[in-house]
């Protein structure tokens, strides 16, 4: 069996920002001192000319997004997600969100899988963030192939989004020939009767397995990847609950404010069913290697398949 193709989805962003760059004239790129690791330097290499490195200055730099967006610009701001989201929050809501200005937040190194970083940088707080600041679209792809149609949707869309990028490189698991992006509609990945995993992110790989493992196990586990956080598909979600009757949710995020916040939500107000949420459990992250990491946080197919166990018998 020939090896699975992994590729992080931070090279996706910076390859497919230069791809744009002839077609949309007024796209240009900012970085805040880390084009090397948002992997932008390779839009800055094609096109010098329309990228601002704005220094280790994330908050000013969004506020230069926000003056270019004003000049008809499509503005794309890059650092990593604890600066992106957290450093600028302010400006992000205030002079981004509340005017509802048309720039792109690229957010790389997210979550626990920065590996070595460590706590300080592993940013599993973002989406909360983010959710709360009304109009502002999220977007999290867990492969290549979706993360090269988040950004080219994005640069379609009119009005801010947030992007979720990743340092670590993860299976491509979709076809970029037969692949659909639209932004606020999930993907059923593989259907099931008995209970739904709702995955987003590299999860969303993750959930895929464990509903390889749960077939033997007589559980047919449907999986579901919803790349964008908002606005969620509700129709989807609901429509979930209603047939398979619990859900548990996959996030390398916070459990608060996150993937399975938003699921919980919906179905508490459309068809109340058990909802389990798996993710970081309200603490910390600490240095070490990243894959590590996602099993030591319980981010890996084991860990879904054994809560899925657990939530099918609440049924």
């Amino acid at each position: 069996m020939a090896d699975v193709l992994k590729k992080a989805t931070r090279e996706s962003y910076g390859e497919t920002l230069k791809e744009l760059a002839e077609e949309y004239k007024d796209l240009v790129v900012l970085d805040a001192d880390l084009a090397a690791a948002t992997k932008t330097g390779i839009f800055k290499k094609a096109y010098p000319e329309r990228f601002f490195d704005c220094g280790i200055a994330e908050a000013n730099m969004m506020g230069v997004a926000a003056g270019l967006a004003t000049c008809g610009k499509i503005p794309f701001a890059s650092t990593f997600a604890m600066f992106a989201a957290g450093r600028a929050y302010e400006i992000v809501r205030n002079s981004i969100g509340y005017p509802h200005l048309n720039v792109k937040i690229g957010a790389t190194h997210a979550g626990i899988s920065v590996g070595e970083d460590g706590a300080t940088h592993q940013c599993n707080e973002d989406i909360a963030l983010m959710r709360t600041i009304p109009g502002m679209t999220i977007i999290n792809p867990c492969d290549d192939v979706e993360a090269k149609a988040a950004v080219r949707a994005a640069v379609e869309f009119n009005g801010p989004v947030y992007m979720r990028f990743g340092r670590l490189a993860v299976p491509v698991i979709n076809d970029k020939d037969n692949y659909k992006f639209e932004i606020g509609k999930g993907v059923v990945l593989r259907d099931g009767s008995d209970v739904t995993i709702v995955a987003t992110g590299l999860m969303v790989n993750e959930a895929l397995q464990a509903s390889q493992m749960l077939e033997s196990d007589g559980i047919s586990a449907r999986v579901v990847n919803i790349h964008t956080i908002k606005p969620l598909d509700k129709e989807l979600i609901c429509r979930c609950a209603k047939e398979t009757g619990v859900i548990v949710t996959a996030e390398e995020h916070s459990i608060i404010g996150g993937l399975g916040s938003a699921v919980a939500e919906t179905v508490t107000e459309c068809c109340p069913v058990p909802v389990i949420k798996i993710g970081v459990n309200d603490v910390y992250g600490y240095s070490g290697p990243a894959v590590d990491l996602l099993k030591k946080f319980g981010l890996s197919a084991e860990n879904i398949a054994d809560k899925v166990k657990q939530v099918y018998k609440l049924k």
